[in-house]
């Protein structure tokens, strides 16, 4: 089975997260102006954009069974619009606990900010660039730093008491207690060490230790890109700049702009990828005044940014953040096409370090069990079962396990 990398959308209520999902999946669900539109997680495809090597190899690829559109290769990761958060969502204010629960599903986690500042702390509206997206990003930061803690509080002194009298490793009870967020012992260990806790008993560890524990847990196990929305309104701009000077990854976002793109695209009014700088009118004489007018705001938020901000988020979650690259594996390393001769019909995402066996893992777990070795296919060498993958591979896999 094939895995699919998973991207959590969070932040407070009506900051356009809804919005923002719809543009990255061209899936429609509910958005609106008013707090808790979302209550149970929406969940869609979206896609990573990276050049393809069909044209490195000068091949043509199958539309039918590849996503691959003018040499741009479309890599499917999964999207999660989770609900939003309000001051106490930990205390469960605002069904806070569920919300926060979905997130944990996550390999990395989008924060969508109202960079207009037209949102109070609970999403409801007020009067633009009096709402301050920095207190709205600590403020979501803290309540799932302080769900976290919730759990590792959780019998504490009963955890101190297992680990002496069954002579376990603080780190083994805190990988078991954390097993829901996929955090592994490793991750644990350099926290601890980090902090200095190493040699102190866990039963004097303190309230802010354990917080802060908690927050280096959430920084490496939940990486978190802050995208800023609603950048095409005029007030956004000082704000986007305010949080670029204190955050290294910001991404300014018009959502609503991407949505009206891509509808427009499938309606052929216009050319447009996801991700492009521009788009190109077939007709203008086909365009509405309403087009027209949004069409001008949007071609200033490119001019200005540069893209929407929809698809750099993914690509910079994936590539940035996450540290993914993208894999071919075939079966027909002369024609690069699976035994049906579909030409590069599948590109998978894997984390940097992965090997040739787990691109076989990932595929399918009997290639895996019957891995015999891999040939690279730009150079037609035979590779072993720990080779380390790089960025545009294009694997075959020999196995002596047939895929059932």
């Amino acid at each position: 089975m094939i895995l699919i990398m998973i991207i959590g959308v969070i932040g407070k209520a009506n900051v356009g997260k809804s919005t923002f999902f719809n543009s990255a999946t061209d899936q429609s669900v509910p958005s609106a102006n008013y707090p808790f539109t979302t209550i149970q997680p929406n969940i869609g495809i979206s896609f990573v954009r990276e050049k393809c090597v069909c044209r490195e190899f000068k091949v043509q690829d199958n539309p039918l069974h590849s996503l691959c559109i003018d040499g741009n290769r479309f890599v499917p990761i999964k999207l999660i619009d989770i609900a939003g958060l309000v001051p106490g969502a930990h205390l469960g204010k605002g069904l806070g606990n569920k919300f926060l629960d979905d997130a944990r599903q996550a390999d990395a986690l989008i924060h969508v900010v109202d960079a207009s500042g037209s949102t109070d702390p609970e999403g409801k509206v007020i009067e633009k660039a009096h709402g301050d997206p920095l207190f709205d990003i600590k403020f979501v930061e803290e309540e799932f730093d302080q769900w976290v803690l919730s759990i590792v509080n959780r019998d504490w002194n009963k955890i101190s008491r297992d680990m002496t009298n069954q002579k376990l490793k603080i780190e083994q009870i805190l990988a078991k207690r954390l097993s829901g967020l996929s955090i592994i012992v490793d991750s644990i260990s350099n926290a601890i060490s980090h902090i200095g806790l190493t040699h102190k008993n866990p039963d004097k560890w303190t309230q802010e230790e354990l917080l802060e524990f908690v927050r280096l847990i959430r920084r490496n196990s939940k990486p978190v890109l802050i995208l800023a929305n609603k950048a095409d309104i005029s007030s956004s701009k000082e704000n986007i700049e305010k949080l670029k000077q204190q955050i290294n990854l910001v991404i300014p976002c018009a959502s609503e702009g991407e949505l009206v793109l891509r509808k427009g695209a499938k309606k052929g009014l216009w050319y447009y990828l996801p991700g492009d700088p521009s788009f190109e009118l077939k007709d203008k004489n086909l365009l509405n005044e309403q087009q027209k007018k949004a069409l001008l705001i949007i071609h200033s938020v490119l001019d200005q940014y540069g893209s929407t901000g929809v698809q750099e988020a993914i690509n910079t979650v994936c590539f940035k953040l996450l540290n993914l690259i993208i894999v071919y594996p075939v079966e027909d390393e002369i024609k690069l096409s699976d035994k049906k001769g579909n030409v590069l019909p599948n590109a998978l995402l894997l984390r940097q370090g992965s090997t040739a066996k787990d691109l076989a893992a990932n595929i399918h777990e009997d290639l895996a069990k019957g891995f015999m070795f891999a040939i690279d296919v730009r150079n037609k060498q035979r590779i072993g079962a720990d080779y380390e993958l790089k960025h545009n591979d294009v694997i075959k896999i020999i196995s002596n396990t047939s895929r059932r």
